[in-house]
């Protein structure tokens, strides 16, 4: 069994909006039988963190284009995306890129 991981999530650029304007969480996420990976936890931020607005965040499985997502300061393109397995103590990032007008 997967034991729990530890994360800080950030949300910027607005996205923070989503979950009642707090732009840093700490999370420990439960034991499961497989390790956490980023798909899942998108999952979790969804039923867990998101106050409103879902469409917003999440597209899918993955989030909206427009939010960048940083793993330890790393473009997650470059971590696996959706499949990164977390480690603990990761820092994940989402950044909003997408201005209203």
């Amino acid at each position: 069994m997967a034991a729990p991981v530890s994360l800080l999530l950030e949300f910027g650029g607005g996205a923070e909006l989503l979950f009642d304007g707090i732009k840093k969480h700490n999370v420990t996420l439960p034991n499961q039988s497989n390790p956490w990976n980023i798909r899942q936890l998108l999952v979790w931020i969804k039923q867990n963190l998101l106050k409103e607005r879902p469409e917003l965040f999440i597209q899918g499985e993955t989030v909206r284009p427009g939010i960048l997502v940083l793993i330890n300061d790393s473009d997650w393109e470059l971590m696996g995306e959706l499949d990164y397995q977390l480690e603990n103590e990761d820092n994940v990032v989402f950044i909003s890129t997408l201005h209203g007008g």
